[in-house]
């Protein structure tokens, strides 16, 4: 059996195939809920008032781009203040390596928000629900 046709509740069919409060096909609002992030998130988490499906995605991706958001925020300001050489002396040495590490890291996170991003997108317009760890829990409490 396919899962196009099947019946149990939870398949791409059954969560795509409901109408929204947009107009839009759920898959079409649910991939739009990732698109800009925590702003689309909200929007159509506001708009959406019966779909379980498109709310789940927006809540979802107003947890994660608002994790992804908070990490950024914070790991530019810890590289912005050891960059600016707190240490003097002997600990300009330590403090620029300090910076260069966490502009890596800094940029791993930029990295991993853009690969999730254009996963959540891509997997929500096949109907699919992909469930980020603690992010999935939060967004349940949320719907």
């Amino acid at each position: 059996m396919s899962q196009e046709t099947s019946d149990t509740p939870g398949t791409p069919t059954d969560r795509t195939s409901a109408t929204t409060d947009t107009g839009l096909e759920p898959n079409v609002a649910g991939a739009l809920a990732y698109v800009l992030g925590i702003l689309t998130g909200v929007l159509f988490f506001v708009l959406e008032r019966d779909n379980e499906f498109v709310r789940f995605h927006a809540a979802q991706s107003i947890v994660v781009f608002g994790a992804f958001f908070v990490a950024s925020v914070g790991v530019s300001l810890l590289s912005t203040l050891t960059s600016a050489g707190l240490g003097g002396g002997g600990g300009f040495f330590v403090f620029g390596l300090l910076s260069l590490f966490l502009s890596l890291v800094w940029f791993a996170v930029a990295v991993a928000g853009f690969v999730l991003w254009l996963y959540l997108i891509v997997r929500a317009y096949q109907g699919e629900t992909p469930r980020i760890p603690v992010a999935a829990g939060i967004a349940d409490d949320l719907v």
